[in-house]
């Protein structure tokens, strides 16, 4: 790939997903204010700032929830996942605003080669969920589909890029992938993330102020 289109990947092509992202993030935050509320019209029960706090916390604590405390694997395998897809979009900004003679070495490419193969093969195990288990196919969309196939080609590609650092080839489809999916994420349901802080927040809120959450000890009463 020539050097030319690699500088229009590495910069405006990436700078253009971004605007679309940040554009489309913008107005949906805007469009999630505007609803009201909901005001509990009951005396409070418990702390909200305790309970709103825990409910931040609930992703960093697995052991919380039943469902991760019975497939503790399941919550190994999100974290994995995650943590790929940021250090995949960090490798991105990485590679746009550092030199031409740009280069990954030592621990640091050890660490990024690993965590992008075990989330490349994450993403082909959901996808194959996703495909024959009747469960996840009686749930799943279209874009189900598409954005988990897009993991499985984003982290290939990334895979083979950081282990062939010096073919152009692997570096521009990286880019070039990593810009699609920063430009599509906020059409699809990938971008759930943008509720997240929203729903920790009332969520918290709602159960403190019941006084049901976070969990009591009750063996002491």
């Amino acid at each position: 790939m020539s050097n030319e289109l690699l500088s229009v990947l590495k910069h405006e092509v990436h700078y253009i997903a971004l605007s679309i992202m940040l554009i489309v993030y913008i107005a949906k935050v805007f469009w999630i204010l505007r609803f009201k509320p909901m005001v509990e019209r009951t005396p409070s029960k418990g702390s909200h700032s305790r309970a709103i706090t825990a409910s931040f916390f609930c992703i960093a604590t697995p052991w919380g929830m039943e469902s991760s405390r019975k497939k503790w694997y399941k919550w190994v395998e999100f974290a994995v996942f995650h943590i790929g897809i940021g250090l995949a979009i960090f490798l991105s900004f990485y590679i746009s605003f550092s030199g031409p003679e740009w280069s990954m070495a030592g621990v640091s490419l050890n660490v990024f080669q690993i965590v992008f193969l075990l989330s490349f093969l994450i993403s082909v195990i959901r996808l194959g969920r996703r495909m024959f288990s009747p469960v996840n196919k009686a749930i799943s969309h279209p874009d189900d589909y598409f954005s988990i196939a897009m993991m499985v080609v984003w982290f290939g590609i990334a895979t083979l890029f950081l282990f062939e650092q010096t073919n152009t080839l692997y570096m521009g489809l990286f880019l070039a992938t990593t810009a699609f999916l920063i430009a599509y994420v906020p059409f699809s349901k990938m971008s759930h993330y943008i509720m997240w802080p929203f729903t920790r927040y009332y969520f918290g809120k709602h159960f403190g102020h019941r006084g049901v959450y976070p969990k009591v000890n009750t063996k002491k009463y």
